[in-house]
């Protein structure tokens, strides 16, 4: 699935990155807990949370993280849109909730990432 499927299946608003629409994502991790974020390993993730700061863009860019999916509507400030921008991560918001996004995706085939034990 590429970001453009993830962007209309959430009817999401694209805020960063916009010209790495097509970039291919293969799994989903969802969570408000950025160190959870740093126990698995999976490439081609996309990272569904409520947590809008930069300390969630800097925890994206460790893992290699390509896009984030701010759920609720939640729009980060522009700090942490600027440093998305800049690390070339693409970012969105959905008025979904956590749940549902994830059902969404999980529907179409979109896998959850391994967590490492």
């Amino acid at each position: 699935m590429n970001l453009r499927q993830v962007v209309a299946l959430l009817n999401a608003d694209v805020l960063t990155g916009k010209d790495f629409l097509d970039r291919e994502v293969h799994t989903a991790f969802a969570c408000d807990l950025m160190s959870d974020v740093l126990t698995f390993s999976e490439n081609s993730t996309i990272l569904l949370t409520g947590l809008v700061n930069t300390h969630t863009v800097r925890t994206a860019e460790m893992m290699d993280i390509g896009a984030i999916v701010f759920v609720r509507n939640k729009k980060p400030d522009k700090e942490t849109l600027k440093l998305a921008e800049e690390i070339g991560i693409v970012t969105m918001t959905t008025e979904k909730i956590l749940y549902t996004s994830c059902g969404i995706l999980f529907n179409q085939g979109l896998k959850g990432a391994y967590i490492h034990r």
